[in-house]
């Protein structure tokens, strides 16, 4: 594979590592459907609470896989102290496949010790890949996602040091630069570039090179889906009527959002 296009966007507006305020960063009570969300903390911690009675804390290295399905409500507050380290994470949304927008919502929680590592070149080499779902030299993750999602937090430790992931043929996948600095193609990425890959038949896999010391990117895969998308907000449907339903189901308390105008979270309103 090889990038076929790449942005790189201010650390004070890209969404992923936010750099601002407490407020700005804080996510009360709101709705999901028809999607994944997933989080991914690098550093500190955030809390989060549902309406199906999970409750608990994501902390540096865990991850929280949550199928929202159709629908759940929850709150995400990130947790601010003295001594602590500013929270720092990424949030992916995913599509869920057209026959699993209407599933029952699940979690998937791993603590960083639970989430498998791949060694290429051995514990004492130049790289590691934590495998946060998908496969790598070997390695699985647990984490079992409704349609294909292949997601890996890659750590260059030297300069030149170099990594070959394969990705299944034909799908979608991009690298998010977190530190240091890449190559691919003999081309130079510093952090916080968005790179895609090209998706072509005959492509196996990407070979990254680090062009520093302490490099680090995010690998995102996924299979195509083929199917219309709709977003609005928190919901992501096929259709516009399926968004419009979505809104009435909200509004009335039913499919899924039964207790939309009952519950309320503890964190929300810290």
């Amino acid at each position: 594979m090889f990038v076929v296009s790449w942005l790189r966007t201010p650390t004070t507006s890209f969404p992923w590592e936010p750099m601002v305020s407490a407020s700005t960063l804080q996510n009360p009570d709101h709705p999901h459907r028809g999607q994944a969300t997933v989080t991914y903390m690098l550093e500190g911690s955030v809390q989060h609470e549902d309406s199906a009675g999970h409750k608990g804390t994501i902390g540096a290295g865990d991850l929280q896989w949550m199928i929202a399905g159709r629908g759940i409500i929850h709150a995400e507050m990130p947790v601010f102290g003295a001594g602590l380290p500013n929270p720092k994470g990424l949030q992916l949304w995913i599509d869920l496949p057209r026959q699993h927008k209407m599933t029952q919502p699940s979690y998937q929680e791993l603590t960083r010790d639970k989430i498998p590592s791949a060694f290429p070149e051995g514990r004492d080499g130049p790289s590691e890949i934590v495998v946060i779902s998908g496969k790598s030299h070997g390695v699985e993750s647990p984490v079992r996602h409704l349609g294909g999602c292949w997601y890996m937090d890659i750590k260059l430790k030297r300069k030149d040091a170099n990594i070959f992931q394969e990705i299944p043929k034909g799908w979608t996948a991009f690298i998010y630069t977190l530190s240091g600095s890449i190559q691919i193609e003999g081309k130079k990425f510093e952090k916080y570039y968005t790179l895609l890959l090209s998706s072509d038949s005959d492509s196996t896999g990407v070979s990254v090179t680090a062009a520093e010391d302490n490099s680090r990117f995010v690998l995102i895969a996924g299979e195509p889906l083929r199917q219309p998308v709709v977003q609005m907000g928190p919901f992501v449907m096929n259709s516009r009527e399926g968004i419009q339903q979505t809104v009435m189901d909200y509004q009335l308390s039913r499919n899924g959002f039964e207790k939309s105008r009952s519950w309320k979270s503890q964190i929300g309103g810290l």
